[in-house]
Protein backbone atom coordinates (compact mmCIF):
# COMPACT_ATOMS: atom_id res chain seq x y z
CA UNK A 1 0.00 0.00 0.00
CA UNK A 2 1.18 3.55 -1.06
CA UNK A 3 0.65 6.82 1.51
CA UNK A 4 -2.12 7.74 3.50
CA UNK A 5 -5.01 9.39 1.31
CA UNK A 6 -7.63 10.15 3.36
CA UNK A 7 -7.78 11.04 7.39
CA UNK A 8 -11.11 11.35 8.96
CA UNK A 9 -11.19 11.73 12.47
CA UNK A 10 -14.79 11.78 15.01
CA UNK A 11 -16.56 12.28 12.49
CA UNK A 12 -20.12 13.11 13.96
CA UNK A 13 -23.73 13.95 11.74
CA UNK A 14 -26.79 14.76 12.73
CA UNK A 15 -30.64 14.79 11.34
CA UNK A 16 -33.23 17.14 12.24
CA UNK A 17 -36.53 15.45 12.25
CA UNK A 18 -39.93 16.18 12.87
CA UNK A 19 -39.20 13.61 16.29
CA UNK A 20 -36.09 14.87 17.55
CA UNK A 21 -32.79 14.76 16.17
CA UNK A 22 -30.90 11.38 14.77
CA UNK A 23 -27.48 11.13 15.40
CA UNK A 24 -26.48 9.24 12.33
CA UNK A 25 -22.63 9.10 12.86
CA UNK A 26 -21.34 9.34 15.85
CA UNK A 27 -17.35 10.09 15.99
CA UNK A 28 -16.31 7.74 13.02
CA UNK A 29 -12.36 7.43 12.58
CA UNK A 30 -10.61 5.70 9.94
CA UNK A 31 -8.11 6.25 7.15
CA UNK A 32 -7.40 4.72 3.60
CA UNK A 33 -4.15 4.75 1.87
CA UNK A 34 -3.24 4.63 -2.10
CA UNK A 35 -4.09 1.71 -4.00
CA UNK A 36 -6.16 0.16 -1.03
CA UNK A 37 -9.93 -1.27 -0.95
CA UNK A 38 -11.92 -0.87 2.49
CA UNK A 39 -15.28 -2.30 2.37
CA UNK A 40 -17.62 -1.02 4.75
CA UNK A 41 -20.14 -3.24 5.87
CA UNK A 42 -23.52 -3.41 8.06
CA UNK A 43 -27.54 -3.00 8.02
CA UNK A 44 -29.64 -0.46 6.46
CA UNK A 45 -29.58 2.63 8.54
CA UNK A 46 -25.94 1.74 10.50
CA UNK A 47 -24.59 4.75 9.43
CA UNK A 48 -22.23 3.75 6.27
CA UNK A 49 -23.22 6.39 3.34
CA UNK A 50 -23.75 9.06 5.50
CA UNK A 51 -20.52 8.90 6.47
CA UNK A 52 -19.24 9.01 3.18
CA UNK A 53 -21.53 11.37 2.11
CA UNK A 54 -20.47 13.09 5.16
CA UNK A 55 -16.77 13.28 4.16
CA UNK A 56 -17.97 14.52 0.43
CA UNK A 57 -20.44 17.14 1.95
CA UNK A 58 -23.24 15.76 -0.15
CA UNK A 59 -25.25 15.58 3.10
CA UNK A 60 -28.86 17.97 2.32
CA UNK A 61 -28.70 20.50 4.50
CA UNK A 62 -31.53 21.19 6.17
CA UNK A 63 -32.12 18.49 7.32
CA UNK A 64 -28.54 17.16 8.08
CA UNK A 65 -25.50 18.66 9.73
CA UNK A 66 -22.27 17.86 10.18
CA UNK A 67 -21.64 18.95 13.74
CA UNK A 68 -17.63 17.78 14.30
CA UNK A 69 -14.97 15.75 13.05
CA UNK A 70 -11.73 16.22 10.04
CA UNK A 71 -11.51 14.66 6.91
CA UNK A 72 -8.08 15.47 5.56
CA UNK A 73 -7.41 14.81 2.22
CA UNK A 74 -3.86 15.56 1.20
CA UNK A 75 -3.78 17.92 3.45
CA UNK A 76 -6.79 19.71 3.07
CA UNK A 77 -9.98 19.38 5.80
CA UNK A 78 -12.67 18.71 3.10
CA UNK A 79 -14.92 19.65 5.45
CA UNK A 80 -13.55 23.48 5.70
CA UNK A 81 -13.24 24.09 2.30
CA UNK A 82 -16.07 26.15 0.69
CA UNK A 83 -18.38 25.51 -2.22
CA UNK A 84 -16.05 25.60 -5.13
CA UNK A 85 -12.94 23.45 -3.51
CA UNK A 86 -15.14 21.30 -2.68
CA UNK A 87 -16.86 21.06 -6.08
CA UNK A 88 -13.44 20.67 -7.72
CA UNK A 89 -12.48 17.66 -5.36
CA UNK A 90 -16.02 15.63 -5.89
CA UNK A 91 -15.75 13.77 -9.60
CA UNK A 92 -12.21 15.01 -10.27
CA UNK A 93 -9.99 13.64 -7.17
CA UNK A 94 -12.99 11.68 -5.50
CA UNK A 95 -15.63 10.11 -7.20
CA UNK A 96 -19.07 8.30 -5.79
CA UNK A 97 -20.70 5.56 -7.75
CA UNK A 98 -24.60 5.17 -6.04
CA UNK A 99 -26.63 2.17 -5.27
CA UNK A 100 -29.27 3.53 -8.05
CA UNK A 101 -28.08 3.83 -11.74
CA UNK A 102 -31.43 4.85 -12.96
CA UNK A 103 -31.99 7.70 -10.31
CA UNK A 104 -28.46 8.76 -10.22
CA UNK A 105 -28.65 9.07 -14.41
CA UNK A 106 -30.75 11.98 -15.84
CA UNK A 107 -33.61 10.29 -17.80
CA UNK A 108 -33.74 13.33 -20.23
CA UNK A 109 -30.25 13.79 -21.20
CA UNK A 110 -27.89 11.36 -23.36
CA UNK A 111 -25.66 9.31 -22.15
CA UNK A 112 -23.20 10.86 -24.24
CA UNK A 113 -23.90 14.26 -22.89
CA UNK A 114 -23.98 13.53 -18.93
CA UNK A 115 -20.45 11.88 -19.13
CA UNK A 116 -19.05 14.95 -21.39
CA UNK A 117 -20.33 16.99 -18.53
CA UNK A 118 -17.36 16.25 -15.49
CA UNK A 119 -14.80 15.65 -18.65
CA UNK A 120 -15.53 19.59 -19.69
CA UNK A 121 -15.89 20.74 -16.07
CA UNK A 122 -12.60 19.03 -14.09
CA UNK A 123 -10.15 18.43 -17.17
CA UNK A 124 -11.03 21.82 -19.38
CA UNK A 125 -11.83 19.48 -22.54
CA UNK A 126 -13.79 20.57 -25.52
CA UNK A 127 -16.68 18.57 -26.42
CA UNK A 128 -14.94 16.91 -28.97
CA UNK A 129 -12.09 15.61 -26.81
CA UNK A 130 -14.92 14.65 -24.01
CA UNK A 131 -16.66 12.74 -26.50
CA UNK A 132 -13.74 10.57 -27.66
CA UNK A 133 -12.56 10.18 -24.17
CA UNK A 134 -16.16 8.95 -23.09
CA UNK A 135 -16.13 6.20 -26.05
CA UNK A 136 -12.93 4.93 -24.66
CA UNK A 137 -13.73 4.98 -21.54
CA UNK A 138 -17.08 2.87 -21.94
CA UNK A 139 -14.85 0.60 -23.77
CA UNK A 140 -12.92 0.12 -20.66
CA UNK A 141 -15.90 -0.70 -18.57
CA UNK A 142 -17.13 -3.40 -21.38
CA UNK A 143 -20.11 -1.64 -23.35
CA UNK A 144 -19.65 -2.48 -26.75
CA UNK A 145 -20.81 0.13 -29.61
CA UNK A 146 -19.64 2.87 -27.59
CA UNK A 147 -19.51 5.75 -30.12
CA UNK A 148 -23.38 4.70 -31.37
CA UNK A 149 -24.69 4.39 -27.59
CA UNK A 150 -23.51 7.78 -26.73
CA UNK A 151 -27.01 8.75 -28.79
CA UNK A 152 -28.69 7.26 -26.14
CA UNK A 153 -30.60 7.69 -23.18
CA UNK A 154 -30.49 5.82 -19.51
CA UNK A 155 -33.90 4.14 -19.78
CA UNK A 156 -32.31 2.12 -23.37
CA UNK A 157 -29.46 0.73 -21.36
CA UNK A 158 -29.98 -2.58 -19.11
CA UNK A 159 -29.77 -2.58 -15.06
CA UNK A 160 -26.00 -3.77 -15.42
CA UNK A 161 -25.28 -1.50 -18.40
CA UNK A 162 -26.30 1.36 -16.34
CA UNK A 163 -24.16 1.15 -13.62
CA UNK A 164 -21.18 0.38 -15.88
CA UNK A 165 -21.67 3.75 -17.10
CA UNK A 166 -22.05 5.15 -13.56
CA UNK A 167 -18.35 3.58 -12.85
CA UNK A 168 -17.31 5.03 -16.25
CA UNK A 169 -18.94 8.51 -15.49
CA UNK A 170 -17.01 7.70 -11.88
CA UNK A 171 -13.87 6.81 -13.38
CA UNK A 172 -13.56 9.50 -15.70
CA UNK A 173 -11.10 12.13 -14.17
CA UNK A 174 -8.77 9.30 -13.16
CA UNK A 175 -10.09 9.98 -9.50
CA UNK A 176 -7.51 8.63 -6.37
CA UNK A 177 -10.29 7.26 -4.45
CA UNK A 178 -13.61 5.90 -6.00
CA UNK A 179 -16.58 5.66 -3.30
CA UNK A 180 -18.84 2.79 -4.57
CA UNK A 181 -22.08 2.95 -2.44
CA UNK A 182 -23.92 -1.09 -2.82
CA UNK A 183 -23.03 -0.50 -6.58
CA UNK A 184 -24.59 -3.92 -7.09
CA UNK A 185 -27.56 -4.35 -4.61
CA UNK A 186 -30.00 -3.99 -7.38
CA UNK A 187 -28.23 -6.20 -9.68
CA UNK A 188 -28.72 -10.14 -10.39
CA UNK A 189 -25.99 -12.50 -9.12
CA UNK A 190 -24.55 -12.60 -12.55
CA UNK A 191 -23.82 -9.01 -13.35
CA UNK A 192 -22.98 -8.28 -9.76
CA UNK A 193 -19.77 -10.64 -10.62
CA UNK A 194 -19.18 -9.23 -13.72
CA UNK A 195 -19.08 -5.58 -11.86
CA UNK A 196 -17.45 -6.65 -8.96
CA UNK A 197 -14.75 -8.15 -10.91
CA UNK A 198 -14.59 -4.96 -13.49
CA UNK A 199 -13.83 -2.30 -10.24
CA UNK A 200 -10.83 -4.95 -9.46
CA UNK A 201 -9.66 -4.77 -12.72
CA UNK A 202 -10.08 -1.13 -13.37
CA UNK A 203 -8.09 -0.54 -9.68
CA UNK A 204 -5.23 -2.87 -10.30
CA UNK A 205 -4.32 -1.03 -13.80
CA UNK A 206 -5.51 2.49 -12.47
CA UNK A 207 -4.13 2.40 -8.91
CA UNK A 208 -6.92 3.84 -7.37
CA UNK A 209 -8.22 3.44 -3.79
CA UNK A 210 -11.54 2.30 -3.27
CA UNK A 211 -14.64 2.81 -0.39
CA UNK A 212 -17.01 -0.32 -1.01
CA UNK A 213 -20.12 0.24 1.17
CA UNK A 214 -22.20 -3.03 1.20
CA UNK A 215 -24.10 -5.14 3.37
CA UNK A 216 -22.78 -8.35 2.10
CA UNK A 217 -19.75 -9.55 3.15
CA UNK A 218 -19.77 -12.25 0.33
CA UNK A 219 -18.63 -9.52 -1.62
CA UNK A 220 -16.29 -7.95 0.77
CA UNK A 221 -14.15 -11.24 0.85
CA UNK A 222 -13.77 -10.90 -2.92
CA UNK A 223 -12.40 -6.91 -3.11
CA UNK A 224 -11.21 -5.95 0.18
CA UNK A 225 -8.00 -5.09 2.12
CA UNK A 226 -9.54 -4.25 5.40
CA UNK A 227 -13.34 -4.30 6.45
CA UNK A 228 -14.75 -1.78 8.75
CA UNK A 229 -17.88 -3.07 10.35
CA UNK A 230 -20.30 -0.12 11.22
CA UNK A 231 -23.38 -0.18 13.73
CA UNK A 232 -25.67 2.55 15.50
CA UNK A 233 -23.46 5.09 13.31
CA UNK A 234 -20.28 3.80 15.34
CA UNK A 235 -17.47 1.28 14.08
CA UNK A 236 -17.39 -1.11 16.09
CA UNK A 237 -15.15 -3.91 14.37
CA UNK A 238 -12.07 -3.15 11.97
CA UNK A 239 -9.56 -5.71 10.95
CA UNK A 240 -7.85 -7.07 7.82
CA UNK A 241 -10.27 -9.20 5.48
CA UNK A 242 -8.66 -12.22 6.38
CA UNK A 243 -8.95 -12.05 10.03
CA UNK A 244 -12.29 -10.61 10.16
CA UNK A 245 -13.44 -14.04 8.79
CA UNK A 246 -10.58 -16.14 10.95
CA UNK A 247 -11.52 -14.35 13.93
CA UNK A 248 -14.35 -11.86 14.22
CA UNK A 249 -14.31 -10.39 17.57
CA UNK A 250 -17.90 -8.57 17.79
CA UNK A 251 -21.16 -10.31 18.49
CA UNK A 252 -22.71 -8.58 15.89
CA UNK A 253 -19.70 -9.48 13.42
CA UNK A 254 -20.40 -12.77 14.16
CA UNK A 255 -24.04 -12.85 13.50
CA UNK A 256 -23.37 -11.41 10.10
CA UNK A 257 -20.59 -13.62 9.04
CA UNK A 258 -23.28 -16.69 10.37
CA UNK A 259 -26.22 -15.44 7.90
CA UNK A 260 -23.97 -15.80 5.21
CA UNK A 261 -24.90 -19.52 3.18
CA UNK A 262 -21.40 -22.36 3.48
CA UNK A 263 -21.13 -24.22 0.05
CA UNK A 264 -18.55 -26.88 2.00
CA UNK A 265 -20.80 -27.40 4.86
CA UNK A 266 -21.55 -31.35 4.92
CA UNK A 267 -24.32 -30.84 7.41
CA UNK A 268 -27.44 -28.61 6.57
CA UNK A 269 -28.31 -26.02 9.16
CA UNK A 270 -30.83 -23.07 9.47
CA UNK A 271 -28.82 -19.63 8.55
CA UNK A 272 -28.26 -17.49 11.66
CA UNK A 273 -30.32 -14.58 12.00
CA UNK A 274 -29.49 -11.56 14.35
CA UNK A 275 -33.22 -10.80 16.43
CA UNK A 276 -34.12 -7.37 16.58
CA UNK A 277 -33.61 -4.29 14.15
CA UNK A 278 -31.01 -1.44 14.18
CA UNK A 279 -31.82 1.60 16.57
CA UNK A 280 -32.97 4.90 15.68
CA UNK A 281 -30.83 6.96 17.82
CA UNK A 282 -32.46 9.52 18.71
CA UNK A 283 -30.09 10.22 22.05
CA UNK A 284 -26.26 9.64 21.49
CA UNK A 285 -26.33 5.95 23.49
CA UNK A 286 -24.48 6.10 26.59
CA UNK A 287 -24.53 2.23 26.74
CA UNK A 288 -23.84 -0.38 23.44
CA UNK A 289 -25.91 0.29 21.20
CA UNK A 290 -25.51 -3.20 20.26
CA UNK A 291 -26.75 -4.64 23.42
CA UNK A 292 -30.01 -5.29 23.05
CA UNK A 293 -30.01 -7.32 20.17
CA UNK A 294 -26.89 -9.26 21.37
CA UNK A 295 -27.08 -12.49 23.19
CA UNK A 296 -23.64 -12.28 24.94
CA UNK A 297 -24.56 -9.02 26.23
CA UNK A 298 -23.53 -8.53 30.30
CA UNK A 299 -24.67 -5.79 32.77
CA UNK A 300 -21.52 -3.64 32.12
CA UNK A 301 -22.58 -3.11 28.00
CA UNK A 302 -26.08 -1.36 29.35
CA UNK A 303 -23.87 1.03 31.73
CA UNK A 304 -20.99 2.48 29.20
CA UNK A 305 -20.62 2.53 25.80
CA UNK A 306 -17.05 -0.03 24.74
CA UNK A 307 -14.42 2.47 23.27
CA UNK A 308 -12.62 0.87 19.92
CA UNK A 309 -9.02 -0.96 20.61
CA UNK A 310 -6.64 -2.77 19.33
CA UNK A 311 -7.01 -6.53 19.61
CA UNK A 312 -4.40 -7.37 17.33
CA UNK A 313 -2.22 -5.57 14.05
CA UNK A 314 -4.45 -3.42 12.34
CA UNK A 315 -7.52 -4.94 14.22
CA UNK A 316 -9.71 -2.96 16.61
CA UNK A 317 -13.13 -4.10 18.34
CA UNK A 318 -15.56 -2.35 20.63
CA UNK A 319 -17.04 -4.37 23.12
CA UNK A 320 -16.91 -5.82 26.40
CA UNK A 321 -17.54 -9.42 26.27
CA UNK A 322 -15.10 -11.38 23.67
CA UNK A 323 -17.67 -13.90 22.07
CA UNK A 324 -14.81 -16.53 22.27
CA UNK A 325 -13.62 -15.99 25.70
CA UNK A 326 -16.61 -14.66 27.66
CA UNK A 327 -16.64 -10.81 29.09
CA UNK A 328 -12.95 -8.94 29.35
Amino acid sequence: MGEQLIDVQNLETHFKTPDGIVHAVNGVSFNLKEGETLGVVGESGCGKSVTMLSCLRLIPSPPGKIVAGKAIFRGKDLLKMDSEEIRQIRGGQISMVFQDPMTSLNPVMTIGKQMAEPLMLHLNMNAEQARNRSIELLGMVGIPNAADRLKEYPHQYSGGMRQRVMIAMALSCNPQILIADEPTTALDVTIQAQIVELVKRLRDELGMAIIWITHDLGVVASIAHRVMVMYGGYIIEEANVKDLYVDPRHPYTLGLLGSLPLIHEETHKKLFSIEGMPPVLYQKPTSCPFAPRCTYAIEHCWKENPPLETVGEGHRVACWVDPMKGSK
